[in-house]
C-alpha cells in the first residue's frame, strides 16, 4: 500500500489538479481519484479549476478569433489594393467593363463568400464572363468550374454536352447537376441554367472593388 496519500492531500489543498498530482508523485489517476473524490473540499477545488480552465480556454479562443479576423482583413486588403492599382489601366477596356457590369447585375455580390459565382440561361453571357476571367483576371482555364441547374424534363448529358461545347470547358470541370423540383415539372429552358464558379485567389475581392470603383467613376457615388 502506498504511503504518500498525505502528500497528495497536501498538493490538493494547494489547489493542484489530479493531473499535476499524478505527475508529481508518479501515481495512477485512479488512485488519486480514490483518495480525493469523496472529499467535499476537494470537489470545490475541482469546480474552481474547471471554471479557471474554461476562462482560459475562452480567452484563448477569443485571441485565436481575433488573429484570424485580422489575417482575413489583411488578406482582403492585399487584393483590394491590387485591384485599385490595376483599375486605371483597365477602366477603358471594353471586356473589363462588360465583365464587371455583368457580374454586378448577375453575379453573387456577397462579401461573405470567397467564391465568384454567376448564373444565367444565356450561354453568350456565360461565355463573355469566362473570357473576362481568363483575359482580364488571368484565371487558368482548369480553375473554372461549372454547375447546371435543370428542370426534370431536361436531359443531364445533353445539356452538359451543349454547355461544354459552347463554352469550351471540359466535362470534367462540371460539378454534379442540380435538379429543380417543384409544382411545375416542365419549363421551357432548352439548355437549363448554367452557373460558373471560381474560388480562392482573392478574385472575388478584386471584382467587388472594381464594381465600386466603376460605380464611382460613372456615377460619382462612393460605395
Amino acid at each position: 500500500m502506498r504511503n504518500d496519500k498525505h502528500l497528495a492531500i497536501q498538493l490538493r489543498q494547494k489547489g493542484k489538479s489530479y493531473n499535476y498530482i499524478c505527475k508529481e508523485l508518479n501515481i495512477p489517476k485512479s488512485t488519486v481519484s480514490g483518495w480525493l473524490s469523496d472529499l467535499k473540499w476537494s470537489q470545490e477545488i475541482k469546480n474552481n479549476l474547471t471554471k479557471k480552465a474554461l476562462y482560459i480556454a475562452k480567452k484563448r479562443l477569443l485571441l485565436i478569433n481575433k488573429e484570424r479576423t485580422e489575417k482575413w482583413r489583411k488578406w482582403r486588403q492585399q487584393f483590394k489594393e491590387e485591384a485599385i492599382a490595376e483599375f486605371p489601366k483597365l477602366k477603358n477596356n471594353n471586356l473589363f467593363v462588360a465583365g464587371i457590369m455583368l457580374y454586378w447585375a448577375e453575379g453573387d455580390n456577397s462579401e461573405k463568400s470567397r467564391v465568384v459565382r454567376l448564373t444565367n440561361t444565356d450561354p453568350r453571357m456565360i461565355k463573355l464572363f469566362i473570357n473576362f476571367t481568363q483575359k482580364i483576371c488571368r484565371v487558368p482555364k482548369n480553375e473554372i468550374k461549372m454547375t447546371l441547374i435543370l428542370y426534370p424534363d431536361l436531359n443531364d448529358n445533353t445539356c452538359k454536352n451543349y454547355w461544354s461545347s459552347f463554352l469550351d470547358i471540359p466535362l470534367e470541370q462540371f460539378y454534379k447537376t442540380q435538379f429543380i423540383k417543384g409544382r411545375h415539372p416542365t419549363k421551357r429552358l432548352v439548355n437549363g441554367i448554367c452557373m460558373i464558379k471560381i474560388g480562392g485567389s482573392g478574385l472575388k475581392e478584386k471584382i467587388i472593388t472594381w464594381i465600386n470603383l466603376l460605380s464611382e467613376s460613372y456615377n460619382g457615388i462612393k460605395s
